[in-house]
């Protein structure tokens, strides 16, 4: 799965973790003094900047060069110790849609900044006791809204073109590699559709989450100082009272209390996903082999194939039942959580309408990323029993014993 695309994968991810650590820590601790000798000025506070000015601050500029050089030196040395035939697809395209995902997350908070202003301006558009807004004020700030959309439109674009190239090269690297490999395969059960369905499925999820994380620990990064900052307006939450950082605080435990949720109530899920990929691959291999053979896809043989497609999708409708209740009723009471922590806010009047915005936006950015398991538990269900199929190829490949749920099958025919 991943030897086939990237270079060395046990030595190559972490040490993309570890490289990612010196990263952090010399911008951290030597960040300003390095943007001071290459002559970048960064002020001590930078204030909120509306529009497309947001991307050409001084600071934004100078991290976007502090990234590109920790990539560059990252690649170099994987393209000199240890050369691969898809690295400028696997390592260098890796990093680029990583950024074009910060970028994002950018767009995001320049959004945010915009949101301020504009609803304050609503607000006292609405109050009769107040200076009359003059409309060309809301053209000035939709017409800065537009500039950020445009950008936002265009980063989208390019990263899901990018994205989609990323996961067929990757797909094609699979598939040469499994190709290769047909003689001590193909007597896997499914061993086609592992390669020509769970190779493009496989390669897709892991993109997509991967992206995913990445994307939530950059808004994380980016949006809880935000947040952090507007909990001074909030000078209580419910049952609690006055705490410090309340909306940070409520943000990381409401977000553990669905994670932990899901994960308890769907334990069950991955296992019998795999399962369902399973049977499903048997009765049709059975189909397709009875095209050309008579002696295949008779009656019985179909009956007890259907039916234990039949046995193992009903076991998944029902604990997708239970599953999905929890799910829903957790997503819906999500939609009214922040707005039961603002009410004490709301009605102590200490903060405007366009900072109320401000928060809801924040509080809702870093609650999302704390919920990624939340938002995604269905996709690494999926992701897992696609992982088990792929597994017993792995095994074949390595003549290693395979994986006992792949034994119980090869032996018995049937699922348990």
């Amino acid at each position: 799965m991943f030897p086939s695309f990237f270079p060395n994968p046990r030595v190559f991810f972490p040490s993309i973790l570890v490289w990612t650590a010196v990263a952090v820590i010399v911008w951290f601790t030597l960040g300003d003094q390095l943007a001071g000798m290459l002559g970048f000025e960064i002020p001590e506070e930078s204030e909120a900047v509306l529009g497309l000015g947001h991307f050409t601050r001084p600071e934004f500029i100078w991290f976007c060069c502090f990234v590109l050089f920790f990539v560059v030196v990252f690649t170099a040395y994987w393209f000199i110790t240890c050369p691969h035939p898809w690295q400028w697809w696997s390592v260098v395209m890796s990093a680029i849609i990583l950024f074009s995902t910060y970028f994002s997350v950018q767009v995001s908070v320049a959004i945010n900044n915009w949101r301020r202003p504009f609803f304050d301006l609503i607000q006292v558009a609405f109050n009769p006791d107040e200076e009359p807004v003059r409309p060309e004020q809301f053209y000035e700030l939709l017409i800065i809204f537009a500039q950020i959309a445009f950008v936002a439109v265009l980063v989208f674009v390019l990263t899901r073109f990018l994205t989609s190239h990323y996961v067929f090269r990757w797909r094609t690297a699979m598939n040469e590699y499994y190709t290769s490999k047909w003689a001590q395969v193909r007597h896997i059960e499914g061993a086609s559709q592992r390669i020509q369905e769970d190779t493009m499925r496989f390669a897709a999820i892991v993109e997509s989450l991967g992206v995913s994380i990445v994307d939530a620990i950059m808004t994380l990064f980016a949006f809880l100082p935000v947040l952090w900052g507007l909990s001074e307006y909030v000078t209580e939450v419910p049952i609690l009272g006055a705490i410090p950082a309340p909306l940070v605080l409520a943000a990381i435990f409401w977000s553990l209390f669905g994670t932990f949720l899901l994960a308890t109530v769907g334990i069950k899920l991955p296992g019998l996903e795999f399962k369902n990929q399973r049977v499903e691959a048997a009765y049709r291999k059975e189909l397709v082999y009875g095209e050309d053979n008579e002696e295949f896809a008779q009656p019985p043989s179909i009956a007890m194939l259907f039916g234990n497609v039949r046995k193992n999708y009903f076991r998944l409708y029902f604990h997708y039942m239970y599953f999905n209740v929890a799910r829903s009723f957790y997503l819906q009471a999500d939609n009214l959580f922040v707005y039961l922590l603002m009410i004490p806010t709301i009605f102590a009047k200490t903060m405007t309408y366009g900072i109320f915005q401000q928060v809801l936006t924040a509080f809702g950015q870093v609650s999302n990323s704390f919920q990624l398991l939340v938002n995604s538990w269905t996709t690494i269900i999926d992701l897992l029993s696609i992982r088990k199929r792929l597994v017993a190829f792995e095994s074949a490949i390595d003549d290693k014993p395979l994986p006992k749920i792949d034994q119980d099958y090869m032996a018995t025919g049937v699922e348990r």
